[in-house]
């Protein structure tokens, strides 16, 4: 019996490549290696040649030939086809009918017609309209609505603030107060009942809302005011600096002048268009802290009761009354905005009273104290002065102090003021709205059902890895493909 050749088939492959690599290395003799492991001096030098070849293979491959290298294989089926048509067309590639075409016919030598297109990505409609339509929909308590128009077509557009789910994306003909008010409660049939819902001063948004739900309030959107008035801000600015350069080159020309006559002309031009400058620099000033005062007292979420800022809008829209007679078409327009909207932009200061009272109750602390932790967030958490505020609240406040400030960021988490989420998901769509030049209401609801399923590769933590329809509900769901029966998604075979 060969001992030897026994030990050498038993010797497991870690000690097989310890050998090898002993042997190249020559820092031990063959004689020694093949007694230190039982086997022949044969076997030591078959395992340092299998080493070396190894090496030399590896070492001798280009790159060229390193691009060749298989690295995994797929099973191209019509399922799998399928999929990329439906997947180079939505938001993964945003593809034209005829980009697809194109790839499938450059990449995998697979020829299909732009009417294979249509009906592979037709029939993931279908499916998706089931599926939009059977979410329940009654875990939504804040809604924010919009319009976007393609090609002169409007298209109403929904969301839930806290999940960015899209419960209402529709092309229509009109955006008035009939048709807002049929398609809101065509959501309500699916569960749909919102505490209250946010959007622009868009009449027809806002009599449609009333007419669907009569008791759900309708809440302004401050972004918009705030825009417009930072405008009126920044067009009296540019107004005041054409006024110090008027000056400053009349002041040049008067400085050159020779003629007697023509520097006393000068001169009276020159102090009329200093009176200007004062006027106009004294106006953008007083305009832009009114603004200011506006966004960082009066509509920020960190500010005081409603009642006080009820007070205070009211001081800035009389100010701004004060001033009409410098610049009336342009500082009107803002006012009137401001007056009419007044009740709507500042009802979302009610609703965090209200909470705010809640938290107060329930740690049986005075609503002052906690709304000193609501305006600490006023100030940027690097600063000196808001750890200062911060060593101050904890005094008072104990041990309750942390479970008082993570409940008051919640609450202002959960208070929008704007409909920004929606007009970010109105953004996105355009992408695809460039690629078609008419909306059919197929296409509508399968990017509808994209948006809602597809799951966030880049967001906050407790987003990331989740899709819309999973943070509104609270429950996972097969990947998109799989739901419209295109899956499973097929894996890789390394």
């Amino acid at each position: 019996m060969n001992r030897t050749g026994s030990v050498a088939a038993r010797l497991p492959e870690s000690e097989r490549r310890d050998l090898a690599i002993r042997a190249l290395a020559r820092s031990e003799s063959i004689t020694d290696l093949a007694a230190e492991h039982g086997v022949s001096r044969k076997y030591v030098y078959e395992q340092k040649g299998k080493a070396s070849a190894a090496l030399d293979e590896a070492f001798a491959m280009d790159a060229s030939d390193a691009d060749e290298v298989v690295l995994f294989e797929l099973k191209v089926t019509r399922r799998w086809l399928r999929q990329v048509i439906v997947a180079l067309t939505l938001m993964i590639c945003r593809s034209s009918f005829r980009g697809v075409i194109e790839f499938l016919r450059d990449l995998l030598g697979v020829h299909v017609s732009e009417g294979t297109v249509h009906n592979v990505q037709a029939a993931a409609a279908e499916q998706a309209v089931v599926i939009n339509g059977d979410i329940d929909l009654s875990a939504i308590e804040v809604g924010l609505h919009d319009e976007i128009f393609q090609g002169g077509q409007p298209v109403l557009a929904s969301v839930d603030a806290a999940s960015t789910y899209c419960y209402l994306l529709e092309a229509v003909e009109h955006r008035d107060a009939d048709t807002w008010g049929v398609n809101l409660l065509g959501a309500s049939a699916q569960g749909l009942a919102l505490k209250f819902s946010v959007g622009d001063v868009g009449g027809g948004l806002r009599a449609g809302q009333k007419l669907a739900w009569p008791e759900t309030p309708c809440h302004g959107d401050v972004f918009h005011i705030q825009h417009q008035i930072e405008g009126l801000a920044n067009t009296l600015a540019r107004i005041a600096q054409g006024h110090t350069s008027r000056c400053e080159k009349l002041q040049a020309r008067f400085d050159k002048g020779h003629r007697r006559d023509r520097k006393r002309d000068l001169a009276g031009q020159l102090e009329s268009a200093r009176q200007a400058e004062v006027r106009a620099q004294a106006l953008a000033h007083d305009v832009r802290t009114l603004a200011t005062w506006l966004g960082r007292d009066v509509l920020s979420l960190a500010g005081p009761t409603l009642a006080t800022r009820l007070e205070l809008f009211d001081f800035l829209v009389a100010e701004l009354r004060r001033r009409e007679h410098d610049d009336e078409q342009r500082i009107r327009a803002v006012r009137v905005a401001l007056e009419n909207q007044r009740d709507d932009l500042l009802a979302f200061a009610g609703v965090l009273d209200g909470k705010l009272s809640a938290i107060a109750q329930t740690h049986d602390l005075p609503d002052s104290l906690v709304r000193e932790v609501l305006v600490l967030h006023r100030l940027p958490s690097t600063s000196q002065a808001y750890w200062q505020g911060w060593g101050r609240l904890r005094a008072p406040l104990g041990s309750k102090f942390q479970a008082v400030f993570d409940a008051v960021q919640r609450a202002m988490a959960q208070t929008p003021r704007c409909s920004s989420l929606v007009e970010n998901v109105n953004s996105r769509l355009r992408t695809y709205f460039t690629l078609r030049r008419h909306l059919g209401g197929l296409y509508l609801d399968l990017l509808q059902f994209f948006l809602n399923h597809r799951r966030f590769m880049r967001s906050r933590v407790d987003r990331k890895g989740k899709s819309p329809r999973e943070l509104m509900t609270g429950q996972e769901h097969p990947h998109w493909l799989t739901l419209l029966g295109l899956g499973p998604i097929q894996p890789l075979r390394a």
